[in-house]
């Protein structure tokens, strides 16, 4: 029994979790967090909540209980129109009655100590919290109103009667009645609570893990200008970082990732106009493009509000769903809610399953995946939620946004497609809970995708989502990341897309044997090197071009070492503490032309293949300079990030002569091997590789084969060629003279050997051999992982 048994209205500073079935499970957690967490750094704006037995003692005195109870008895909540049509007619009753008279005195005087605690009048936000709401097995987030900049106690007590009412909204009745709760189990609370003024700088909302793929060690953070509502609504698609949380407590710069939102609205205080409602004032507005193209936090915000959220899960021992807002008049960070998130953190650990999409098809709009599914049916483009009954089950609902209002059709879908919102809106909070693939911030998904049409909704592809057109056929694989049988051998993953990285990390591994910068490059950056390194000096359309990607950046240079760094690191965080070996770019001369501006600094080669790549780039003068963007980047990870589990890579070193250069070139910008235990490792995919093996390890800590190239060179043939293809084969007796002359060298020098080719993944056997050769490790592409190493293990004496 809660301590304010009897009371009707308790300051949040007298509120515990103790009280969640007095004040509900937002109101107790702001009590718990201003009382025990602000010893902490956390800053909690104060107020005051009404309590259950309020809310019962109004529903009492105006004779509704039973009334509301029969009302709702015969409601069948799939009827969408008989929904409404109930939810209505209580919502009147509820805003036709009367606060009882000492519920009515006790707000006055709550309200009256805060504004004279403010010394001055005073701007409130009055927000729902329900007794059953934001328990660990639900998500109530949004299901009833909050009224911001609300000003005046006339207005908080009108206020307070709309949110006792929105305890009946139709998302609100339909939800409890999803999630098996009792309509008079649940009662409301209204929490008072002083307004943050956001509307002056910005806001949004953090998850204490990331959200699609349940990574524990990273704090995900989404801001955007003005207050959070245009962030939870989905109405901006708002600036996202990650944090990573063991170099957040080493002290070392712990923002492994950023995206820059489009932010293009604001919401804001309508003092002088605007939507002016009851009580509720506020205006969106359009916001200026200089303030688009940058972030709407500095480093040091993220990094302190970071520090929050690892605060906040840690008292309450579980992962955390927490709202934020800075004033723009003391500049300080406040925490406006906290509460269990209700998603990944209750899925099973070990039984996992993973979508690939096993055909391909027209792309027909994009935007940020939620979830890591796939849902196919026909579209349902709707437009406004009065027209939401038309959504079918099976059907793909595509609209510009959701609200609250749309949950009761939402779980009909198999698939939400919207053109407004990032990770964090409604829609995407709502997809998670009911296991169904979302992309959101699409930008013209309503007018791309063909009502009635068939599509594919893609989730499964990394951080962007995909609309494909017509269904695709779809394999779904079930693994147990469990424990996995011992073997002599370590099983390391290859890792291209670094929005994979969390996922992949969930996999049984011994780290990354393969980490390519190319994906980084092309897909984060996009821009030749040279093009950045030269602009201001370039060509107009060049020069548009670079400080259009360029942008929230201080300057071309920044960007490019950020985004390669952070890339990398986003990697390396994944797999904390195991190794992560960075391969240094290996882009051929005819892929670099592809990047902008590459035309105008790549020769045009017959045999790119054989020609200006690896080692034999990095030191030509012609490209050296764009090396030591590289060398940089790297330099940041580990040094400034901390993360030295990253190793580096050198590929395609020809010669003896070609290695000493690029080793001394590393040293020259800072990456000396040996120190800090930096680690580097040559990547052995020539024949001279094998064949000098000795010569070529004086410069290296060991070998990565890649067993594609190795392959081509050692039996001629190119592995891009179809006329050739059946050739192919990386068990060929030459081939495997080399990996064996390999393997035995480093093995006697003592050194690292593993390999990260294709053939391992392709062929269970070849992986066989080289365990019996004595390998070190074997680096695999994800998708075979479980299916290999249970291979392996079979493979042993005795199966063990």
């Amino acid at each position: 029994m809660s301590q304010h048994e009897g009371r009707l209205v308790v300051p949040f500073e007298e509120l515990r979790m103790t009280d969640v079935d007095s004040v509900g499970g937002k109101n107790a957690s702001l009590g718990e967090m201003i009382s025990q967490l602000a010893a902490s750094g956390v800053r909690v704006p104060g107020g005051f909540a009404t309590t259950a037995h309020a809310f019962r003692e109004f529903l009492r005195e105006n004779d509704l209980a039973s009334r509301i109870d029969a009302r709702l008895h015969e409601l069948n909540t799939e009827d969408v129109k008989a929904l409404a049509e109930c939810g209505a007619e209580i919502r009147g009753w509820i805003g036709a009655a009367t606060l009882p008279a000492a519920l009515e005195r006790a707000i006055r005087h709550h309200y009256q100590q805060m504004a004279e605690a403010s010394g001055g009048p005073i701007s409130v936000a009055v927000r729902s919290s329900a007794t059953a709401e934001d328990l660990p097995d639900a998500s109530f987030a949004g299901q009833q109103e909050t009224y911001l900049n609300v000003n005046g106690i006339d207005a908080v007590l009108e206020r307070i009667r709309h949110v006792f009412a929105s305890l009946y909204n139709d998302r609100a009745i339909s939800y409890r009645v999803h999630k098996g709760f009792a309509h008079g189990d649940v009662a409301l609370s209204a929490g008072i609570q002083r307004m943050v003024r956001s509307d002056l700088a910005s806001s949004g909302v953090m998850f204490t893990i990331d959200t699609e793929s349940g990574f524990p060690d990273a704090v995900f953070i989404t801001s955007a200008y003005g207050l959070g509502e245009t962030v939870v609504q989905g109405a901006v698609n708002p600036d996202e970082y990650f944090v990573h949380k063991p170099m957040l407590a080493a002290g070392k710069f712990p923002i492994i990732r950023r995206e820059l939102g489009s932010k293009l609205i604001r919401m804001g205080f309508a003092d002088d106009g605007g939507e002016v409602a009851a009580g509720r004032t506020v205006r969106t507005l359009d916001t200026p493009a200089e303030m688009r193209n940058r972030y709407s936090l500095a480093d040091e915000d993220v990094i302190e509000l970071a520090r929050y959220a690892v605060i906040i899960e840690q008292h309450y021992g579980r992962p955390m769903d927490i709202e934020w807002g800075k004033d723009g008049r003391d500049g300080k960070l406040y925490i406006l809610q906290a509460r269990p998130e209700t998603v990944k953190s209750l899925q099973g650990e070990h039984r996992q399953q993973r979508y690939r999409l096993k055909g391909s098809a027209d792309v027909l709009a994009s935007g940020r995946a939620i979830g890591q599914k796939v849902g196919a049916g026909r579209v349902r483009v709707v437009a406004d939620a009065a027209d939401m009954d038309r959504v079918r089950p099976g059907d793909v609902l595509v609209t510009g946004m959701t609200d609250p209002n749309w949950e009761p059709v939402m779980k009909r879908a198999a698939a939400i497609v919207t053109d407004r919102g990032g990770r964090t809106c409604h829609a995407a909070i709502i997809a998670r809970e009911l296991g169904i693939p979302a992309v959101v911030g699409c930008g013209d998904a309503t007018r791309r995708l063909r009502d009635e049409a068939l599509v594919t909704v893609s989730c499964a592809e990394g951080d962007t989502g995909f609309i494909y057109d017509g269904l695709l056929e779809t394999e779904i694989t079930e693994f147990d990341a469990g424990a996995m049988p011992a073997l002599p051998v370590k099983v390391m993953v290859n890792v291209g897309n670094p929005t994979l990285a969390f996922e992949f990390a969930q996999l049984p591994n011994d780290g990354v044997g393969l980490a390519r910068l190319e994906f980084i490059i092309n897909n984060n950056i996009g821009i030749h090197p040279k093009a950045i390194l030269d602009y201001p000096n370039v060509d107009a359309d060049l020069k548009k071009a670079v400080e259009s990607v360029a942008r929230g950046h201080s300057t071309p240079r920044d960007f490019y070492v950020q985004r390669l760094a952070e890339g990398v690191a986003t990697i390396a965080a994944a797999f904390w503490p195991k190794p992560v070996i960075v391969r240094l770019s290996d882009f051929k001369s005819n892929e670099y032309r592809k990047l902008i501006g590459g035309s105008r600094y790549e020769p045009d080669e017959e045999n790119p293949m054989l020609g200006f790549r690896g080692a034999s780039r990095y030191i030509a003068d012609s490209f050296r300079d764009c090396f030591e963007l590289e060398c940089r980047a790297m330099r940041r990870v580990r040094e400034q990030m901390g993360l030295v589990n990253v190793e580096l890579m050198v590929p395609f070193v020809r010669t003896a002569k070609e290695a000493a250069a690029v080793v001394d070139l590393l040293a020259a910008n800072g990456l000396r091997r040996g120190e800090a235990g930096l680690r580097l490792i040559m990547m052995c995919e020539i024949p001279s590789n094998a064949l000098l093996a000795d010569e070529f390890l004086q410069y290296f800590d060991g070998f990565s084969i890649g067993s594609n190239d190795l392959t081509q060179l050692t039996l001629g043939l190119d592995r891009d060629s179809g006329l050739v293809a059946e050739s192919f084969d990386e068990r060929d007796a030459a081939v495997k003279m080399l990996l064996g002359r390999a393997i035995a060298a480093c093995r006697a020098a003592g050194k690292y050997v593993g390999i990260c080719g294709q053939g391992p993944s392709d062929h269970p056997d070849l992986a066989q051999w080289l365990m019996q050769q004595g390998i070190g490790s074997i680096s695999l592409n994800p998708d075979t992982v479980i299916a290999t190493w249970q291979q392996l293990a079979g493979g042993l004496p005795n199966g063990s």
